[in-house]
């Protein structure tokens, strides 16, 4: 980061004193829409043009908690979500081919939202986008930003063709390659799995033959003992391939490659509704702060941490980091001197607090999914007991997932 004092303006200098978030993702959406919400005026500044299509569902689940905390900031919001996704109340878990745990949950009482809802993330985006037009959220597209450079009374963003904005606050929310991220000098810290996953989405076909199930399955004999997790959102089903010691990922997320194990994991049909294929390795990075030092720069979702998709962690992580930065700009900007820097202050630590929970259970799953010789023996010992023994079926179906953290009166959610 530049630590120069943010300059005299010149003559093209752009300078609304709206707090700019920088990103307009789903986190980015959410931190200008809680923004508004406490009645600060917001422009968002987005790398890419306008009505850019990203492919793939990418982030699919969001949790009840989420959904409440969007009803907060632009009422409705959650129960629109809610609405337009899907929600899977079974889920059923393998062994070798074996059912080791299955489990039915009812429905949701009405008028209550489900645990979570499934929705691919560009139609996340659309719906937010809509809200925070209506809430008078000014946009700004294919405005990379190259410069941030910062001082106790703001912050100037330069882009990579030359424009600069200038505003009291900004909110850091492009992304895991974040250049804001990397202009106020904040490291990731934690590790990278050498393990690789293959994940496909598929489109539902004309005449279903999946449930609307969750299933996972450990050491899926038809695709060589690998594991596979297979979940249904709005339009289709994502499907994940864990791959083992010497197996090339380019190899199975190929054309050929994705047909031939999706042909042996799927129904006749889905491999030829193929829309999305990535790979992907399991992350477990957390920014070493979440604001710069002159506490004007707070960091949010994919630009302050990077987790595994096994779990959800991201953009239910991401959502209330948003909600947590709009809180804290919203009471800095009130406060005068030195007194603005503890909002700012706060919001740092608690949000660092939330993701290293987050990376601390990501790597208590990637442990499970990637066992040594002692967990694997546990592994298959459950699954031999199961699901006759509550215990270990239970253990065998939430182990690949990680903790979560619990909410309590005294303990504010941790995703």
């Amino acid at each position: 980061m530049s630590a120069h004092p943010v300059e005299a303006e010149p003559a093209d200098v752009d300078r609304p004193r709206d707090v700019l978030v920088v990103g307009a993702g789903p986190v980015g959406l959410t931190a200008a829409l809680a923004l508004r919400a406490y009645g600060v005026p917001v422009t968002v500044l987005e790398a890419g043009p306008q009505g850019r299509q990203r492919p793939g569902s990418r982030a699919i689940f969001t949790h009840s908690q989420s959904l409440q905390i969007l009803d907060r900031i632009s009422p409705g919001l959650g129960a629109e979500l809610s609405g337009h996704g899907v929600y899977w109340n079974t889920q059923r878990t393998f062994h070798e081919g074996k059912e080791v745990y299955a489990k039915t949950f009812p429905d949701p009482p009405a008028g209550a939202y489900p645990h979570f809802t499934s929705l691919p993330q560009v139609r996340i985006e659309a719906y937010l986008q809509a809200r925070a037009v209506a809430a008078g959220v000014t946009f700004a597209w294919e405005q990379e930003i190259a410069d941030v450079a910062a001082d106790d009374h703001g912050v100037t963003l330069t882009t990579a063709q030359g424009r600069r904005w200038d505003a009291p606050y900004v909110v850091g929310a492009d992304g895991s390659r974040s250049a804001v991220r990397k202009q106020i000098g904040a490291r990731m810290e934690g590790s990278k799995d050498d393990g690789w996953y293959v994940v496909v989405d598929v489109a539902e076909i004309d005449e279903p033959t999946l449930p609307r199930e969750r299933h996972f399955h450990y050491a899926h004999p038809a695709v060589g003992g690998r594991n596979v997790l297979i979940v249904p959102f709005a339009g289709g089903y994502r499907v994940d391939l864990q791959l083992v010691e010497g197996d090339d990922p380019d190899e199975l997320a190929s054309p050929q490659g994705v047909r031939a194990w999706l042909d042996a994991v799927l129904p006749p049909g889905y491999a030829d509704r193929t829309s999305w294929v990535s790979t992907y390795q399991f992350l477990q990075l957390v920014a070493h702060d979440f604001a710069d030092p002159h506490r004007r720069v707070l960091l949010v979702g994919e630009a302050a941490h990077l987790f595994a998709p096994f779990g959800a962690r991201g953009l239910n992580s991401g959502i209330p980091d948003a909600e947590a930065a709009a809180i804290a700009v919203a009471a800095a900007s009130r406060a005068a001197g030195p007194a603005a820097r503890t909002p700012v202050e706060a919001f740092a630590l608690a949000r660092r607090s939330a993701a290293l929970f987050n990376r601390d259970a990501a790597g208590e799953a990637l442990a499970h999914l990637r066992p040594d010789a002692e967990v694997a023996a546990r592994i298959r010992s459950a699954a031999e007991r199961a699901p006759a023994d509550t215990d270990a079926s239970t253990w065998l179906e939430k182990a690949p997932y990680g903790p979560r953290g619990v909410p309590r009166a005294d303990t504010p959610y941790r995703y």
